[in-house]
C-alpha cells in the first residue's frame, strides 16, 4: 500500500520544462536565451535541449529573424481547452466552503441570471442561519445587496439599465439605508467606488441584522462572471476593506478569478 504522506516521485524534466514555459508567460514577450537562462536559472547550453523539445511539440516559437523565444500556438490550443472545460462552481465550491468553515460565516456564490443577480451556490458557516433564507435560485435585489452592486458596478447598462430604473422607483417608497443609493448619480458614484475598490459593501439591504460584503469573479476576457458574498451580523460588521474577512474574500475571489484565466487582479482599498 502506498504511504500518502510520502511524496511521490515525478519526472523533473518535465516539471523544469515547465518551468521554462512558465517564464515565457511571465515574460509576456518573445525573449532571448539569456534571459531565458537567467530567469529559470539553467545552464543556456542544458536549457537549449529543453527548447529544443519544446518548439519541436509546438509550446514555445523561436523567431527565425531574431532567434528570440516565445509561447507556441499550441499554448492557444491549451488554453482554449481549459477555459472551455472550467467550471466555476467546481473551481469556488471548496474555496467558499473553506472560507465558511474559517470564518463562521455563510458565504454564497451568485452569477446575473435573466431576472439579475442570482444565487447559484450557498455556503453555511456555523454562525450564519439567516442565510439559509436565501435559497439556490433565489434573485437578489440589484440595489439592496451586495451582490447586486457589484454586477451593477461591472456590467454594461444593456444588462441592468432596465433593473437600476425600477429599483430607484422602488426606492422612494422604502426606508433610506446608507449603502443604498437612491438617485442615478448615486448609483454610479457607488459604481465608481466599487470598480476602485474591488469589493462592494451593503449593510441591512438584504437581511436587516446582517451586512454583505462582495467581490468579483472575472473571466480571461477581465469581464464578472459572478460574485462571492459573505453575509456578517452587523454586531459582528467591521467598516472599511482592510479587515480580515474582507481581505480574505477578495483573495478567494481572486484565486477563481486566476483558474477562469484572469492573469492580473488589482484590488485596493476602498
Amino acid at each position: 500500500m502506498t504511504d500518502p504522506a510520502k511524496p511521490r516521485k515525478g519526472i523533473q524534466s518535465l516539471v523544469t520544462g515547465f518551468e521554462v514555459i512558465d517564464f515565457l508567460v511571465k515574460a509576456g514577450r518573445p525573449v532571448p536565451l539569456r534571459d531565458i537562462a537567467k530567469g529559470t536559472g539553467l545552464s543556456p547550453s542544458k536549457l537549449q535541449f529543453y527548447l529544443v523539445s519544446l518548439v519541436e511539440v509546438r509550446v514555445v516559437h523561436q523567431d527565425p529573424a531574431t532567434g528570440f523565444y516565445g509561447l507556441g500556438p499550441y499554448t492557444l490550443q491549451l488554453g482554449i481547452a481549459g477555459l472551455q472545460q472550467f467550471d466555476i462552481f467546481e473551481a469556488a465550491r471548496t474555496r467558499l466552503d473553506t472560507f465558511a468553515d474559517r470564518h463562521g460565516h455563510s458565504v454564497f456564490m451568485g452569477v446575473w441570471g435573466t431576472e439579475g443577480p442570482t444565487v447559484i451556490y450557498r455556503a453555511r458557516g456555523e454562525r450564519g442561519g439567516s442565510l439559509m433564507e436565501l435559497r439556490l435560485g433565489s434573485v437578489l435585489p440589484v440595489l439592496r445587496s451586495a451582490l447586486g452592486q457589484l454586477f451593477v458596478a461591472h456590467l454594461p447598462d444593456r444588462f441592468t439599465g432596465a433593473h437600476i430604473a425600477r429599483a430607484l422607483e422602488a426606492e422612494a417608497s422604502l426606508p433610506a439605508l446608507p449603502d443604498v443609493p437612491r438617485t442615478a448619480d448615486a448609483v454610479e458614484a457607488r459604481s465608481a467606488a466599487i470598480r476602485e475598490g474591488g469589493i462592494s459593501r451593503c449593510r441591512g439591504g438584504l437581511l436587516s441584522d446582517h451586512a454583505g460584503l462582495s467581490a468579483p469573479v472575472f473571466d480571461y476576457l477581465g469581464k464578472i462572471v459572478a460574485g462571492v458574498t459573505v453575509m456578517v451580523p452587523l454586531s459582528d460588521f467591521e467598516d472599511g476593506s482592510n479587515n480580515e474577512i474582507a481581505l480574505d474574500l477578495r483573495n478567494a475571489a481572486q484565486e477563481i478569478s486566476r483558474e477562469a484565466g484572469q492573469n492580473s487582479i488589482n484590488y485596493l482599498d476602498i
